[in-house]
């Protein structure tokens, strides 16, 4: 399982420990991944992604899971959230389709 966020694409990052004497040794910055549960509406049920805090917070203010991945492009999207946003994609239309096949 890699070490990047399924939404944002944030990754390991590098840089130095510096101690006291300004001495410089290599390390990881690892960004805080967890993993969380979305209510994705549009499919009616839950969706499951390694995402970063700071992703979580974006989905959040962005409405949710279907609004932010509607808006979202593909190239910063890992495979599975691309899979996400294409089933929403498609049960929209659906639904889009089945309403105005009701109202005529």
């Amino acid at each position: 399982m890699a070490r990047r966020c399924a939404v944002t694409g944030k990754g390991v990052m590098s840089g130095n420990n510096v101690s006291h004497a300004k001495n410089r040794t290599r390390r990881r910055f690892l960004p805080n991944l967890q993993i969380a549960s979305f209510l994705s509406e549009a499919l009616g049920q839950v969706v499951r992604l390694r995402v970063s805090t700071h992703a979580l917070r974006t989905i959040e203010f962005k409405g949710g899971i279907d609004s932010f991945l509607a808006k979202a492009k593909d190239v910063e999207l890992s495979k599975e959230a691309r899979g996400y946003k294409q089933r929403i994609k498609k049960s929209a239309i659906q639904s889009d389709s089945s309403k105005a096949a009701t109202k005529g």
